[in-house]
């Protein structure tokens, strides 16, 4: 007799076996670090294009593609001898949604100085990881920490964090299901379909979801999550649960939920056949 689990672990199969990864890269913000092909130049690219990965992605893929054109092949070695009074005039003048023009020079500034201080963003969540931990969200934690206790008085003039720099660095720790930075480190940690693989140290296992609406409404509908918020704890939640499927790659059923034909599942629901945690619109 076919149980539902094992009814529900065969659809998402299908869908992800069947799902087109080549026009995906079109249409999703993975294609700038996959302009790359030194390891520090994508982990940069891929946590500025992730900070932005918000919205529609005919307004901020302009964005990203404007921040990461001054560091030409190398945004890692730019960012790295980035300079306020020399490079900050640029990015001052740009803006997208929440983020002014002084807190995406923040931002910047803040990568600057992690990269100087510890080498490489995988050096500094390295040093949090524990591969003991069930998942990443303590070292997650710890990281978010790190980056917004850096001294933003440069920046700013004093030593404050307004919202539009705040919304760039959600954390676990506050309850954020913090969609942007779990989907950066999907990116870095899966070598598997589109994602790119170079932080090896990290078991895909103790990935998180990146959880969005259209994410977390699938998933109630599926069984896979009983919980009505879109935090942290729901995000745990469906991982858990997608690791019935497959305990040692939970996330690669995000592209699966994102599948169109998953909506027809829960026909009725009312639910718009958009996945923004890939910024897919799916055809």
């Amino acid at each position: 007799m076919v149980t539902m689990q094992t009814s529900l672990k065969k659809k998402l199969e299908r869908f992800y076996l069947d799902y087109n990864f080549r026009e995906r890269l079109k249409h999703d913000p993975i294609e700038f670090p996959h302009r790359y092909s030194v390891p520090a130049d994508v982990e940069v690219a891929g946590f500025i294009a992730s900070c932005f990965a918000y919205g529609r992605i005919e307004l901020f893929k302009p964005v990203i593609e404007g921040i990461l054109s001054p560091g030409g092949r190398h945004p890692a070695r730019y960012f790295k001898s980035f300079s306020l009074k020399k490079d900050g005039p640029y990015f001052e003048r740009i803006n997208y949604r929440f983020n002014k023009g002084k807190d995406i020079l923040c931002l910047l500034f803040i990568l600057n100085q992690t990269l100087k201080e510890r080498g490489s963003l995988k050096a500094l969540f390295n040093h949090h990881y524990r591969p003991e931990d069930n998942d990443i969200g303590r070292a997650l934690g710890k990281f978010v920490h790190y980056l917004m206790n850096i001294d933003t008085s440069p920046v700013y003039g004093r030593d404050i964090r307004p919202y539009g720099l705040k919304q760039f660095f959600p954390s676990p720790e506050s309850g954020s299901a913090c969609k942007r930075l779990n989907l950066f480190l999907r990116w870095m940690v899966r070598t598997k379909d589109i994602d790119l693989g170079v932080w090896d140290n990290i078991s895909p296992s103790k990935l998180i979801i990146p959880l969005d609406t259209h994410i977390a409404r699938i998933s109630r509908c599926l069984s896979l999550t009983k919980r009505k918020a879109s935090d942290w704890k729901t995000a745990k939640e469906i991982t858990e649960s997608l690791k019935q499927f497959d305990p040692d790659d939970p996330l690669k059923y995000d592209f699966a939920l994102c599948h169109h034909g998953i909506s027809r599942l829960c026909k009725g629901r009312g639910f718009r056949d958009i996945c923004s945690t890939c910024s897919f619109v799916s055809q």
